[in-house]
């Protein structure tokens, strides 16, 4: 019964990340983040960091590398969003 659990939790890991990372990629490519809510990503990141932190405390390593992952992949969009919104928001003066 445990291998199965880890099974489910390497599989729910590579589908958290096989979701995230195409935006991220999109994003950085494109720079264009038009359509997305910065709170969104906020909070996405925070929830992130505080599965990364129950995962160090649990020492279940799914769930650390996946947060870890999706963390960074939120970030990412998260700088790139607040870079371009100050820019046009510089640029609409």
């Amino acid at each position: 019964m445990e291998i199965f659990i880890q099974v489910i939790g390497y599989l729910a890991c590579v589908c958290m990340v096989c979701g995230y990372l195409p935006q991220a990629i999109v994003t950085i490519r494109t720079r264009d983040t038009e359509g997305i809510a910065l709170s969104t990503f906020c909070m996405m990141g925070l929830g992130s960091i505080f599965f990364i932190v129950q995962g160090a405390l649990l020492g279940n390593i799914p769930l650390l590398i996946t947060n870890l992952i999706t963390a960074l992949c939120s970030l990412v969009i998260f700088v790139i969003k607040v870079h371009n919104d100050a820019k046009k928001r510089n640029n609409d003066r």
